[in-house]
């Protein structure tokens, strides 16, 4: 591959704590998160405008000029096509036009082809499945308590998004939560959050694998002293407490994980405290890396 100096980005990850905001902010997905730090995929997906240029909370990425493969935009299409993200219009032979114009975002990762999608009333997904729900109407004594009060203490809240070595993990009561709990469950505030961190994800949507790296990093950088998840009923959410139990495992720690089901009703089905005892192994890999 042909080689010139031009400007691409530099990760340093000495710093990188693997929040994964500049993989996001990447607009030609050159960016991903590997085994808890930020890499460049490849140079040919880089194009050296710096969208990713002060996303990271670490200050781990920078702009120079190094010796380099040319950016190419056919493959830069490509790979985004395989990723299932959207070509935004910074890509181009007019990507530098508009030095004054805000850098485009990408599109989410996976976005929901509804075109392929069955129909609701087929089989398939359970989780897909139509159901109608009676809304209900709060009982007079609620109504007239006054508006409920916010209990989140920090953002943000998408797993993808949170440093893992964020302050606000030591020595906290992590709450793992499905995207859909806070809408299905109306107490959800007053009976789960108050007094916890929180992270969110969708376990069908999102890359599981990266979930549990992401979690077993936050479990081994800080002391959260116990861990409760929280799925919805239908079976793909479970995969959130599988990566979860696997994260806590992984982390060579003995965390009590509580792992519990909401029903689509709004209604709490099941608990479970879970039998977390990390390997040999990964009490060993937990006590290099604080080394």
């Amino acid at each position: 591959m042909k080689q010139n100096v031009r400007p691409i980005i530099r990760i340093d990850e000495s710093k990188c704590d693997g929040c994964g905001i500049c993989a996001t902010a990447c607009a030609e997905g050159a960016i991903a998160i590997v085994d808890g730090k930020a890499k460049l995929v490849s140079e040919t997906y880089c194009d050296g405008l710096g969208a990713c240029l002060g996303e990271s909370p670490m200050g781990a990425i920078t702009i120079e000029q190094l010796a380099a493969g040319e950016y190419d935009e056919q493959a830069t299409h490509e790979h985004l096509a395989k990723l299932g993200r959207a070509v935004t219009k910074q890509h181009g032979p007019h990507a530098h036009s508009a030095p004054d114009s805000a850098p485009a975002r990408p599109a989410p990762a996976r976005p929901l082809d509804r075109s392929a999608a069955p129909p609701l009333a087929a089989a398939g997904c359970p989780g897909s499945r139509m159901r109608v729900m009676k809304p209900r109407v709060a009982a007079a004594d609620e109504a007239s308590a006054g508006r409920v009060q916010s209990r989140l203490a920090q953002w943000p809240v998408q797993l993808a998004l949170v440093p893992p070595s964020a302050p606000y993990f030591q020595g906290a009561d992590l709450l793992v939560a499905a995207d859909c709990v806070p809408f299905a469950y109306a107490e959800f505030h007053r009976d789960f959050l108050e007094g916890k961190s929180l992270v969110v994800g969708c376990p069908k949507l999102d890359d599981l694998a990266f979930y549990r790296d992401k979690l077993t990093h936050i479990f081994r950088l800080s002391d959260v002293r116990s861990v409760t998840v929280l799925c919805m009923e239908v079976p793909c959410c479970g995969g959130i407490v599988q990566a979860t139990l696997e994260a806590a495992k992984a982390s060579g720690k003995a965390l009590p994980v509580r792992a519990v089901t909401i029903g689509i009703g709004g209604e709490v089905l099941d608990t479970e405290e879970l039998d977390v005892r990390p390997t040999r192994a990964a009490q060993a890999a937990a006590q290099g890396s604080r080394a």
